[in-house]
């Protein structure tokens, strides 16, 4: 039987990455010391590898296929296949950034006044070419943890990942620049992406996994509506697609289906209600496939 080798991200990545899959309809099970989780696929063998390391472990081949941010495919400049952008991150589904940070009595306001700075970062040579590109001369030193409490101490600034700034803040530190936004990508090593085999495996790994980050934040709707209603009830849903409308046994009506985003619902189902809507029912979904 052919095997895909998948390395899965440990640390903040690994809770939304399990959850992801199990959507996507794939179980992970990872135990306390193993670095060698289970899933519930005989073709996939998971391995568990720090995002960092993850995209060297792809390019050399020792693992076909994993998952990691965009950052970390930059930073060791990775010759490797992206076969997906997927965005979701440890808190939110959106993208992350890495900024500049400096305490908040720091006078440093903008990039360049970055000239002849000391910064601590784990994004090293990203950092190096952020600054070069806007010709900034600072020494760059690698931070193995604790980023945060460097500045002002023993740094001037620290450039670290944040989805919402709210630890940065913590830290009384305030963000003068963007060095870039990452999302997490399903990257593959360039000989595994020629195997037709591996590559069409991969390939419906991101459909599924695409189709589970697409149905983390909606929801379906399904619903009664007599005829005189309809027109006011379709005008009322902001649909993924047009709904899908059936009609009722013994004409007394129409049943109506749709997809849409979960933060309207609240505001929608009274609207719903008004406009004529019976047995409306709400249901969390897996996967979207568009």
């Amino acid at each position: 039987m052919s095997e895909l080798v998948l390395g899965i991200p440990k640390g903040s990545l690994q809770n939304s990455t399990c959850e992801m899959m199990q959507r996507a309809g794939f179980v992970v099970r990872i135990s306390e010391r193993s670095y060698y989780p289970s899933i519930n696929d005989d073709e996939l063998q998971g391995r568990l590898i720090r995002p960092q390391d993850m995209p060297r472990y792809v390019e050399k081949g020792i693992i076909d296929v994993g998952l990691t941010g965009a950052d970390w495919v930059e930073e060791n400049d990775s010759d490797v296949t992206v076969v997906a952008d997927l965005v979701y991150a440890k808190q939110l589904q959106a993208k992350v950034r890495w900024v500049i940070a400096v305490p908040e009595a720091s006078p440093i306001q903008t990039p360049s006044d970055l000239q002849g700075k000391k910064i601590a970062t784990e994004l090293v040579n990203v950092t190096m070419k952020y600054l070069k590109k806007r010709g900034i001369s600072a020494e760059v030193e690698f931070s193995h943890g604790a980023t945060e409490a460097k500045a002002p101490h023993l740094v001037d600034a620290i450039v670290e990942l944040t989805e919402t700034g709210s630890s940065l803040r913590a830290n009384k530190l305030r963000i003068v620049d963007t060095v870039m936004e990452s999302t997490t990508q399903l990257i593959i090593n360039n000989q595994s992406w020629k195997d037709p085999w591996k590559k069409e495996k991969t390939q419906n790994l991101a459909l599924l996994f695409t189709g589970a980050i697409t149905a983390r934040e909606k929801v379906g709707l399904k619903m009664n509506v007599p005829g005189d209603s309809l027109e006011d009830v379709i005008q009322k849903l902001p649909a993924l697609r047009k709904p899908t409308v059936s009609s009722l046994a013994e004409g007394s009506g129409y049943a109506v289906e749709t997809i849409i985003d979960e933060s309207v619902v609240r505001r929608i189902i009274p609207e719903l209600k008004k406009a004529g809507a019976e047995g409306i029912i709400e249901y969390p979904l897996n996967k979207v496939i568009p």
